[in-house]
């Protein structure tokens, strides 16, 4: 039975018990997006969640299926929009890989160096949020000014920062400058100092640990039957890395370590993904010190699109940039599943084709809508205050999310 307190609030009485109905968001800052978490709660303690998720639902998939290939690099930016290279270059490798597109073995390093500089600026927002809601706001501002210089690097690789629209079917626009190798080599010198720092600070902090360990764990057996992937599945003790179990993009050419936790916790996710912070230093710095000689485009110009001087000079160039852009060129009937180690795991893009200009079917495997199912049963019986912390170390996109 529901009755209403002068206060407004919802109580609901099972077996003579009162619950509060709390809504946690939509529009909640705590949630840090935009979805709703439907609360039954003994005092602070929470029994019950109904996640309520689709408030940013943009039609991805559908809106993909009336664009050309070449157009839909853009809609895949605001899917994790924290690591968004990673988005575009699954994408396009997707289109490759139905094209039967062999890239050359430099694309393949620089999209190496792309992605893990992503995956760095990806995991810095992750874990310095996880700071932030345990009242440690100095890292978070102290981390950030390392994520816009990542987002420098990729403003000199392309022009855009935060939704970067990067490379295209068969490579780059253009090969790395010198101004973007310096780039690139200067956060490489000065990042592990300054992170050593923010690591100094939380890591072995006592509050902290006390704050977040034993906080929404998940274990390996469970993660696994929700189908989690990523630093949330390794860190529940599970060692799977698409890099490593099905590798692509050259991964297999680089030595690097998976970390892996065991309790499957917040403090777990937090650890993991510091370490895997170290390890995407590792491969940048040994990427570009072994950048191969050789083109930063497959020889594909029928979805290349040519370069700006020449399509102002040569009639050929012209032609061949409309028909990429126009969507006049078709591509091969056929159905491909191609996977990337994105941020939060494995992105997933299932494409059909039916000859056309167009996908005939675009899924996303998302890994942010499939973990965060597991969400209400991760902190039932734990406090409000630890359900925000294990929202934030699962890193739950909206966009990604909804999609």
């Amino acid at each position: 039975m529901a009755e209403q307190s002068i206060f407004g609030e919802e109580h609901i009485e099972t077996e003579n018990k009162q619950y509060n109905t709390l809504n946690l968001g939509p529009t909640h800052p705590a949630t840090h997006g935009v979805f709703q978490n439907i609360l039954q709660m003994d005092g602070e303690i929470i029994m019950s969640s109904e996640a309520t998720i689709g408030y940013i639902h943009r039609a991805f998939e559908k809106l993909a299926e009336h664009r050309p290939f070449y157009q839909v690099t853009p809609i895949t930016d605001r899917l994790n929009y924290c690591s968004s290279p990673i988005n575009n270059i699954g994408w396009h490798m997707t289109v490759e890989k139905l094209l039967g597109v062999q890239t050359p073995k430099k694309v393949d390093y620089m999209r190496i160096v792309v992605m893990e500089l992503s995956r760095i600026a990806d995991h810095i927002v992750c874990n310095t949020v996880i700071g932030v809601d345990t009242g440690a706001l100095t890292g978070f501002t102290y981390m950030f000014q390392e994520r816009e210089r990542i987002y420098d690097i990729f403003e000199q690789m392309c022009g855009a920062r935060l939704t970067t629209n990067i490379g295209r079917i068969g490579g780059f626009e253009r090969d790395f400058s010198a101004k973007t190798i310096q780039l690139i080599r200067e956060f490489i010198a000065g990042f592990p100092k300054r992170f050593d720092e923010f690591e100094g600070m939380l890591l072995r902090n006592r509050i902290f640990m006390d704050r977040i360990i034993n906080v929404g764990p998940i274990s390996g057996e469970r993660a696994l039957e929700y189908s989690f992937s990523g630093p949330n599945l390794r860190a529940a003790g599970v060692d799977y890395d698409v890099r490593v179990m099905n590798p692509y993009c050259s991964y297999n050419d680089f030595d690097f370590t998976i970390p892996i936790g065991t309790n499957g916790d917040t403090y777990d996710r937090f650890c993991v993904r510091q370490a895997e912070i170290r390890e995407s230093l590792k491969i940048i710095e040994t990427a570009l010190n072994n950048m191969p000689e050789g083109n930063f485009v497959a020889d594909c110009p029928e979805f290349y699109l040519p370069a700006k001087k020449d399509v102002y000079t040569s009639m050929e160039a012209l032609i061949w940039h409309f028909k990429i852009v126009m969507g006049e060129v078709d591509l091969p009937k056929g159905e491909v599943y191609h996977s990337v180690e994105g941020g939060n795991g494995e992105l997933g893009f299932y494409l059909i084709s039916d000859g056309g200009r167009t996908p005939y079917r675009l899924h996303f495997r998302r890994p942010c809508f499939i973990y965060y199912q597991a969400y209400p049963e991760m902190i039932k019986g734990s406090m409000l205050s630890d359900a925000i912390l294990t929202m934030s170390s699962m890193n739950v996109i909206a966009g990604e999310l909804d999609a």
